[in-house]
């Protein structure tokens, strides 16, 4: 972009740069550094609303922090791109989220200012309490502020934190950043000087000093104490925060630097922990995001003079699509069915679920392991809940998956949105790992349709079971079959014969496909004349199948969009071995790796796992037992 168009922002290379300004300069700055950001994201996509509203705040920071020395943890990392445009990453904020471009969220690879890689949320207050007490054991000074949603404040983790960080007396700043109300006018001139009064040294001397006198006097002490609990709770929302062992600020307008700046250098000079709240509005200074920060969240690429159009050609059916007609439909038809999801109701399709089922429709908040065990308990009482998560987000909640699922054997489906890779989100949000964990797992099933019609019919077909399913299905659209309108599910734990290669081959080949890479397969197979197993069930794996197909080849390949490592190939090998059957078998499957974020064919093609790439492995692996070309 011009620098004309932005002038002062573009003579910030480092937050020392942004230290040199003189205090009036800094709102100008924050007006440029917005509309870079929206100019910026509306070419890339990426989040926005959350983002547009931590921009005074950030700012305030990297003014007042001697950062990179002095630490800042932000959580999630949904709010952090006017961190990335500020420490040195201006110039390559139109690569973010692409290929070898800058990840969507902080990166310790990435910069020297990301103290701490994060994407799942409520992981800041742990880890800024790890390196306040680090730098307090190695006798450094530095201070270490981390930021976090209110949002993720719902989630245990924060509090687990919070409890430990209350008695630690290390000098740790918690920055709440409150963006789920509006600020009214009480919260303005008065709470700001509150905020800077409270912040200050003489507030908290006077404080510790009458504690120290009155405490010889009991009674006179807790009267004192009393009353500035009650004078406080009369401008203050949150005591709650003091009780774990904080001194409380504010809350104050995370978009005024002049009430930001004053107090967060008031608090620099406190010992101790210290909770900051401040209140900022999601999609600020951007009318249409402030107007819907929902649908701002992550958009792809718009006009930002326009806003978020209608495409004129309508979008292919989704997964997450699929899923959320199926449970309105499935909710109609039985009415114990109870829908869940951790905070992730747009992500997950729970929006019309809501709108007609608004009793049966629970979102837990930013609480994974809490989600799960609500079910249980739900399920315990003869209803049949339906747990619509992502797959990178079931990982938080393992134990209670184990213990308080599978061990009691309770009816509950996991509807696992995300499974494989995701594209641009990269490797924090990629579902690698589900069938790997899942299928050590006993009582536990996995279902892997192949297509947005078979996801709807195993979905139905999880419900029906009397123990707990997972049905796995990635982002996005798949093949584009038509979608059957009905409840009817398909035969558990069987898969079926796709396509059947050569039959008068002697060194026949046959791929045993788990999930949507069915259709890869299938046009591989079409160019090798072999053989194409849709199996759709990983746990339990249709045996009878499996060696059928054994007998009658040569060689197996199996094909998941999972790791390899313990996933859907190893349970081929483990029943195999099992039957003792001694074959030559190919495994393809996900690295054995982090994968990073990028355009979602462009990654599959690297994995080797297009038509292409499933071709070229198994004729490099199999040579002359496969025909070449057509």
């Amino acid at each position: 972009m011009p620098k004309d168009t932005y002038p002062l922002l573009h003579t910030i290379d480092s937050p020392d740069d942004l230290r040199r300004l003189a205090r009036e300069q800094l709102r100008a700055l924050s007006d440029e550094l917005r509309g870079f950001l929206l100019d910026s994201v509306a070419k890339t996509g990426g989040h926005l609303s959350s983002n547009l509203g931590t921009v005074e705040l950030t700012v305030a920071l990297h003014y007042v922090y001697n950062t990179p020395h002095d630490r800042l943890v932000w959580d999630v990392g949904h709010q952090t791109y006017p961190h990335k445009i500020l420490t040195g990453r201006r110039d390559r904020m139109g690569t973010l989220r692409q290929f070898r471009g800058l990840s969507g969220f902080p990166q310790r690879a990435e910069s020297a200012f990301d103290t701490f890689g994060t994407a799942h949320s409520s992981t800041s207050i742990s880890a800024a309490l790890g390196m306040a007490l680090a730098a307090r054991l190695q006798g450094q000074e530095r201070h270490t502020v981390a930021i976090i949603g209110d949002g993720a404040m719902t989630a245990g983790m924060a509090f687990e934190a919070l409890n430990n960080a209350g008695v630690s007396d290390c000098n740790l700043l918690v920055i709440l950043n409150d963006n789920d109300m509006s600020i009214s006018p009480a919260v303005g001139a008065l709470n700001r000087y509150l905020a800077q009064l409270l912040s200050g040294r003489f507030y908290a001397a006077a404080k510790n000093v009458s504690k120290s006198v009155l405490k010889g006097a009991p009674p006179l002490f807790e009267l004192a104490k009393r009353l500035e609990e009650h004078a406080k709770g009369m401008v203050i929302p949150a005591t709650l925060f003091e009780k774990f062992g904080f001194n409380y600020i504010g809350p104050i307008d995370g978009h005024d630097l002049d009430s930001l700046i004053p107090t967060l250098e008031n608090i620099k000079l406190l010992k101790g922990p210290q909770f900051l709240h401040v209140v900022t509005k999601k999609g600020q200074g951007y009318k249409l995001a402030e107007a819907d920060p929902v649908s701002y969240h992550g958009p792809g690429k718009f006009d930002p003079k326009v806003g978020l159009q209608t495409p004129a050609v309508a979008p292919k059916t989704t997964f997450t699509q699929v899923f959320g007609e199926w449970l309105c439909d499935m909710a109609a038809h039985d009415r114990r069915l109870i829908g869940i999801t951790p905070a992730m109701r747009e992500g997950s399709g729970l929006v019309e679920f809501e709108q007609r089922f608004p009793t049966r429709y629970f979102d837990v908040g930013i609480a994974e392991q809490h989600a799960v065990t609500f079910a249980a308990g739900l399920a315990c009482e003869g209803l049949k809940p339906v747990v619509a998560i992502y797959s990178t987000f079931l990982q938080r909640a393992y134990d209670q998956l184990i213990h308080d699922v599978a061990i009691q054997n309770l009816p509950v489906v996991f509807a696992l949105d995300r499974a494989g890779l995701v594209g641009s989100d990269g490797a924090t949000h990629a579902g690698a790992y589900d069938i790997a964990f899942l299928r050590c797992i006993p009582n536990m099933s996995i279902a892997c349709p192949a297509d947005e019609n078979e996801c709807r019919q195993l979905l139905s077909t999880a419900f029906a079971q009397n123990h707990p399913v997972a049905v796995r299905y990635p982002r996005g659209a798949g093949a584009g079959v038509a979608v059957q309108t009905g409840l009817q599910g398909l035969p558990f734990a069987k898969g079926e014969i796709r396509r059947k290669g050569n039959a008068n081959s002697t060194n026949s080949i046959a791929i045993l496909v788990f999930g949507t890479l069915l259709y890869p397969a299938l046009e591989a197979a079409q160019a090798l004349d072999v053989t194409v197993v849709n199996m759709r069930w990983v746990k339990p794996l249709d045996t009878a199948l499996l060696l059928s197909v054994a007998r009658t080849h040569q060689a197996l390949v199996t094909v998941e969009e999972g790791c390899v490592s313990g996933g859907a190939g190893s349970a081929v090998a483990e029943a195999l071995q099992a039957a003792g059957i001694n074959m030559s078998i190919l495994h393809l499957g996900l690295d054995d790796a982090f994968i990073e974020h990028g355009d979602p064919a462009r990654l599959m093609s690297l994995q080797g796992l297009d038509a292409a790439g499933i071709q070229a492995t198994i004729t490099r692996r199999f040579g002359e037992r496969v025909k070449s070309g057509a």
